[in-house]
């Protein structure tokens, strides 16, 4: 019988989210888009001050699926909630309901530590994803759109700051 356990990731499973990480740029055809490390997984989850937290499934005691996760603020609602930043299952463990698990065990971390809400993005072509948070009970929320600000132009803003929050 197959054993699938989720646990919160440590220190020690830097190697293992990395190669999550690697593994969702490649399924979506993206794989040169992912130039971060496992160091800087190491380093940036599991440090003094970790900017994310993950939940790692294991099959049989080998990774199998991630949901890497953050803190959030809605100022509209007043609360806390949790930002999805990846959530992966291997193609060779999709049929075991790691997906689902992983997304319950977050909101159930959420809502342990008074988050009110769970929200993440998912690319407008991957159709596969969007069925599977429909049927998990994620809306997508039409109102909002995303929009980025990185390298040049986050240089470019930033030098142009009049240095009063630094």
């Amino acid at each position: 019988m197959t054993e699938i356990t989720v646990r919160l990731a440590g220190k020690a499973d830097a190697e293992a989210v990395f190669g999550l990480v690697v593994e969702l740029a490649r399924a979506r055809g993206m794989p040169e888009k992912v130039v971060s490390s496992a160091g800087d997984i190491e380093r940036d989850g599991f440090g003094s001050d970790p900017a994310f937290e993950a939940l790692l499934a294991e099959v049989d005691g080998k990774p199998a699926g991630l949901c890497l996760f953050f803190g959030s603020y809605s100022t509209w609602r007043g609360k806390r909630g949790i930002y999805v930043q990846d959530l992966v299952v291997l193609e060779s463990a999709r049929s075991l309901g790691i997906g689902h698990r992983l997304l319950a065990e977050t909101a159930a971390l959420a809502k342990a530590r008074g988050a009110a809400y769970l929200r993440l993005s998912v690319d407008d072509d991957n159709h596969s994803a969007q069925r599977f948070y429909q049927r998990t009970g994620l809306r997508h929320s039409t109102p909002e759109q995303i929009y980025v600000l990185e390298n040049d132009a986050l240089d470019a803003l930033a030098e142009s700051a009049k240095g009063t929050a630094a």
